[in-house]
């Protein structure tokens, strides 16, 4: 029995074993196969491949079921026919990502146009699902640069693909093709139709300093800063930024070199046009400053026209030197406009003309030979600046402050901060300059001085200053006289200072007065001999007859100052005041 039985068994295990082995040949791992839905258990959906046992596959994988999708026929993916437990492992994901490979492998070639959804930004680009995942570099996404590449996630675009890698399944796409494309047809309508003088919308693409690229629909046109508005910029970043939308004018056409030329403020109206009528000479206006120059500040009266104050134009009394020494940026100032030009598009203005003119008001107050009382502010090397009002200066030459002495320097008579009384000489309003005399404001004692030094008589005195040709001696306060080098002794002289020195006590004689030149000759020689032995030689008016010497004592000071003096440097205001 037992033999019959093992014998009558084997048949139907041959055939068994055939039919297994006939079904395992349609099972082919890696491969697309059929399945029926049997059963949705637990978040999975059980499917029936036709093998000895089902697959399940996640339900997050199924797209579209029907109420009751029992018995729906689907494609799967065959992963793995067992696992270490025995299982089938099957996708529908995978089957599905397959087909599209295998469609784009099939029907779509490198060069070809593909439409898909960009899923989400990457490390240099962006990954896009055109039926298969494919990769965008970041410079393929648009001919502009990419500001923020998530804006772009979830917008369906139309794709060239580049290249695709069947080894490595990977395809590589491009959008900046197109849209290049695009812009070359574009560009050579554009050329076709533009004309200069036309209105047209454009995106500006790129800002440089010098300008802005606008797009004009395929073909880049120059915006200069010079044509983006009728007032001032430092920098296009000020008025544009990439993205804005404008309607431009065409200035230029170079078709050969595909170059145009863009104006934005040629599409507004010009404020200089009837400027003269708006601001007239004389009328009053406010504006802002908006720059400032070493030479003036550029106010800004309204968008697009600006007014120039020159330094001299700012204060009546101040001599500016810079303007932003009296104004600041963003600063609104009340001035005069002075002159205007509609064809050089200036506006000369004022500030110090927005207030009553102080120097007219002194030219009236103050007449000619009339006395003022001042405060010493500052020395020149020619002079003496007294303040008589506020802001006003007026100049003590050195010519002017003693009837008896030849001033080299202001400081030998005066003090800074000293009060002094002046008489008023000379006003010139235009030219801001008030010229006072010290001496004229006392009397003249040269008068008296011819009686009370007749020639021949003896004199005492100290020296008080040498120079080359001679010692100049006090012989009373502020009057001195001049001793020749040739009247100091008897013996030759051949330095000054090697016989006398600056406070020596010296007796003299006088041989010489000329109270029209407020001069005084003196001679230590003469003073040796007795009265009645004197006489006036020739020879000791040697060097006493020459304007050049006695008359010139301010150059004859400085030369004998020479090194004792002391050195002098004018406050900034005078010294500018001076040399004007």
């Amino acid at each position: 029995m037992e033999t019959l039985n093992t014998n009558n068994n084997e048949p139907a295990n041959s055939a068994l074993d055939e039919l297994y082995s006939s079904t395992l040949e349609n099972f082919i791992e890696g491969s697309i196969i059929k399945g029926t839905i049997i059963n949705i258990v637990d978040n999975n959906v059980v499917i029936d491949i036709g093998y000895k046992s089902e697959g399940l596959i996640p339900l997050n994988e199924f797209k579209d079921l029907d109420e009751d999708p029992k018995g729906s026929e689907v494609e799967v993916y065959l992963e793995c026919l067992e696992d270490e437990d025995g299982a089938i492992i099957i996708s529908k994901r995978r089957a599905e990502q397959q087909q599209a490979w295998d469609y784009v492998v099939n029907e779509c070639k490198e060069g070809s146009i593909v439409e898909g959804v960009i899923r989400s930004a990457v490390k240099g680009g962006f990954i896009v699902d055109v039926g298969v995942e494919a990769f965008l570099p970041g410079s393929q996404l648009d001919v502009l640069p990419v500001r923020n590449p998530e804006e772009h996630v979830g917008k369906t675009y139309e794709f060239r693909i580049l290249k695709i890698n069947l080894d490595r399944k990977n395809i590589v796409v491009s959008r900046r093709d197109l849209i290049e494309e695009s812009r070359r047809e574009s560009r050579r309508k554009v050329l076709s139709e533009i004309q200069v003088g036309q209105l047209r919308p454009g995106v500006v693409k790129n800002i440089t300093d010098f300008g802005a690229f606008v797009d004009l629909d395929g073909i880049d046109g120059l915006l200069h800063i010079t044509d983006m508005t009728w007032g001032r910029i430092n920098h296009p970043s000020e008025q544009l930024k990439i993205g804005d939308k404008l309607n431009v004018m065409v200035l230029e056409i170079d078709l050969q070199k595909e170059r145009i030329s863009l104006g934005l403020k040629q599409t507004m109206e010009n404020p200089w046009e009837d400027i003269e009528s708006r601001y007239p000479t004389g009328a009053k206006v406010h504006g802002k400053v908006v720059n400032l120059a070493p030479y003036g500040a550029f106010i800004e009266l309204e968008e697009g026209v600006e007014g120039l104050v020159h330094v001299s134009e700012i204060s009546w009394t101040k001599r500016v030197l810079r303007a932003a020494d009296e104004l600041s940026l963003g600063q609104e100032v009340d001035a005069v406009v002075l002159s205007v030009s509609t064809e050089d598009k200036k506006i000369s203005l004022g500030i110090r003309q927005t207030e009553e003119n102080p120097w007219e008001i002194v030219a009236g107050k103050y007449p000619i030979g009339s006395l003022i009382t001042g405060k010493v502010r500052n020395f020149t090397a020619y002079g003496a600046f007294v303040e008589i009002e506020d802001g006003v200066d007026g100049m003590i030459h050195v010519s002017d402050m003693s009837w008896t002495r030849k001033i080299n320097h202001p400081s030998e008579l005066l003090k800074k901060n000293d009060e002094i009384t002046a008489a008023v000489m000379e006003i010139d309003s235009s030219n801001q300059r008030i010229s006072l005399g010290l001496k004229q404001a006392q009397e003249d004692p040269w008068k008296e001085i011819v009686s009370r030094y007749p020639v021949g008589i003896k004199v005492s005195g100290k020296v008080t200053k040498t120079s080359s040709f001679g010692a100049f001696v006090e012989i009373e306060d502020g009057i001195d006289g001049l001793v020749h080098i040739s009247q100091i002794s008897d013996d030759h002289v051949e330095k000054v200072k090697d016989v006398l020195s600056v406070g020596d006590e010296i007796e003299a004689r006088v041989v010489k007065v000329d109270a029209s030149e407020h001069r005084i000759g003196l001679s230590i020689k003469a003073a040796k001999v007795s009265d009645e032995e004197f006489k006036v030689e020739e020879d000791m008016l040697e060097g006493l007859q020459s304007s050049e010497e006695l008359g010139d004592l301010s150059g004859a000071f400085s030369e004998a100052l020479n090194d004792d003096a002391e050195e002098w440097r004018p406050g900034d205001n005078e010294s500018k005041k001076d040399n004007d």
